[in-house]
Formats: structure tokens, C-alpha cells, sequence
């Protein structure tokens, strides 16, 4: 456009000259122009997708515990014992081979009863020989006294040993010594009907007659 301008202008001052001394040149001033890039058009911005908010589901209600109600039911007579009661022990039946198998069987023997024991007694046949004579120095002063003795019976019933426990004095120990080794006489102790040597404690009193 600008060029065109330029060619127009040259032509008009050629004819201008032609005809007139004078001449008035008039130029108009070249048109620069400048192409200006257009700006870029934008890409389409697609809207981004809204979040979709998921419904929160509330948190799982515990509900409390309630234990089923306790029902009292009828139940069948019951036996009280006592804490102290003693029940009888039932003692286990023999255990012995099977018959027909390879092993050996063991045999439990029952429990042995308890031995029944008989103390030593005096024998009554000889009841008068148990007193002692009386010391004569103890009759003479007119002492009473007692003496108590441990003494050793055999399976025979005689005494075979005097222990003495207390006494009132010396001399009414030795008499009550002497006389049971030599006088007394006892139905002797047994063991399952046999007579064993046995122990008894004897007390002899002495007392001066009014």
C-alpha cells in the first residue's frame, strides 16, 4: 500500500510540471508498516471435574452389653454334708493281667487289718501279793507314803524289770521293788491273741492302820 503511494505521488508531479512553472511537490510520508503477531490463542481450558464428595458414613454404634436376665430354676434336693464328716475309703479292687494279652499283671495286695493289741492286767489270783510289807523304820515313825514304779512284764506275766518314777523315800522304793520281781504276778499283753512283753506304771501306797 505504501509503494502505490509512492507511484501515485510521481505521476501527479510530472503533470503538475507540465503545465505550471511553479510546482508545489507534496509528498505524502511513506506508511511503514509492521505486522504485529497476533497473540496466541489460548488453549481451551476444560473446567476440571468437581470432586464428588463421598457421603461419611457415620462410625458403628456399640451398643452396651446387657446380660440375659438370671432365672432361678427348681433344682433337685441337695445333700449337705458336714466339713468334718469321714467318708469311707473304698480301697481299689485288685488290678491282675487280662486274660489272653501279653503283659504281666500286677496284683495289689489288700491293706493288712490293724494287729489287736490287750494291755498287760493284774491277774486277780494273786491280788493280795501286790502289797508290799511295810519298812519297819517307816512304821516307826508313823510315815505314809506312795510309790510309783514302771515295770517291765514278760510274755509270762512276771516282772522282769522295775523302773522307779517317784517315791516317797528310799525305803518304800526298795519294798515296792523287791515285791513286784518277786510277788506280782500279770495277765500278760497280746498281739492278735499272742502274749507279748509289754510296759505298765504301778502306784503302791502305803498307810500306817489307826
Amino acid at each position: 500500500m505504501g509503494v502505490a503511494l509512492a507511484i501515485n505521488g510521481g505521476l501527479l508531479a510530472a503533470m503538475l510540471l507540465a503545465g505550471s512553472v511553479s510546482v508545489v511537490r507534496y509528498e505524502d510520508p511513506a506508511l511503514n508498516t509492521t505486522a504485529i503477531p497476533l497473540p496466541p490463542t489460548p488453549p481451551e481450558v476444560k473446567p476440571e471435574p468437581q470432586p464428588v464428595e463421598k457421603a461419611v458414613q457415620p462410625p458403628p454404634q456399640t451398643l452396651p452389653f446387657l446380660p440375659k436376665p438370671l432365672v432361678d430354676l427348681p433344682r433337685p434336693d441337695e445333700t449337705v454334708m458336714a466339713s468334718d464328716a469321714t467318708l469311707p475309703i473304698t480301697p481299689p479292687p485288685p488290678t491282675t493281667g487280662t486274660p489272653g494279652g501279653t503283659g504281666t499283671g500286677v496284683t495289689v495286695d489288700p491293706p493288712k487289718p490293724m494287729p489287736v493289741l490287750v494291755d498287760a492286767a493284774p491277774d486277780p489270783r494273786y491280788k493280795d501279793a501286790f502289797q508290799p510289807a511295810y519298812p519297819p523304820a517307816e512304821r516307826r515313825a508313823e510315815r505314809n507314803g506312795a510309790v510309783t514304779v514302771r515295770v517291765r512284764i514278760g510274755a509270762d506275766g512276771r516282772v522282769t524289770a522295775v523302773e522307779p518314777v517317784r517315791a516317797t523315800s528310799d525305803a518304800f522304793w526298795e519294798a515296792t521293788r523287791r515285791q513286784a520281781l518277786s510277788k506280782w504276778r500279770f495277765r500278760a499283753a497280746t498281739r492278735d491273741g499272742v502274749a507279748v512283753e509289754s510296759w505298765r506304771v504301778m502306784t503302791v501306797r502305803f498307810e500306817m492302820e489307826n
